[in-house]
């Protein structure tokens, strides 16, 4: 019913820049917020950022702060993460998802749909 497609993902050296996309699918995208995790190696799924249906509040990981925005542009279906200021601990597997009605933003218990994931590398 509703599918996630990311891209933009790469590898680029510290202190470079990447922007991820996420394409959705399916009825309403602007009645849902979206968010972004990622996955290091070895770790854990971690909340990286997350935006409100219409764009107006933004929510970011400590670690993200600064260097890190989410956008979205509701007429395209699709939000977006522009990261710079990039380090090595920024490397994982990052993917976006659909947040339900229930949770926090920071939990991914409270997101229903996902997207495949797409890899970001980042060199010394």
């Amino acid at each position: 019913q509703v599918q996630l497609e990311e891209s933009g993902g790469g590898l680029v050296q510290a202190g470079g820049s990447l922007r991820l996309s996420c394409a959705a699918s399916g009825r309403a995208f602007s009645n849902y917020d979206l968010g972004w995790f990622r996955r290091a190696p070895g770790k854990e799924r971690e909340f990286v950022s997350a935006i409100s249906s219409s764009g107006g509040s933004t929510y970011y990981t400590n670690s993200v702060k600064g260097r890190f925005t989410i956008s979205r542009d509701n007429a395209k279906n699709t939000v977006y993460l522009q990261m710079s200021s990039l380090k090595p601990e920024d490397t994982g597997v990052y993917y976006c998802a659909r947040k339900n009605f229930l949770g926090a933003y920071n939990d991914p218990r409270g997101y229903d749909y996902w997207g495949q994931g797409t890899q970001v590398t980042v060199s010394s």
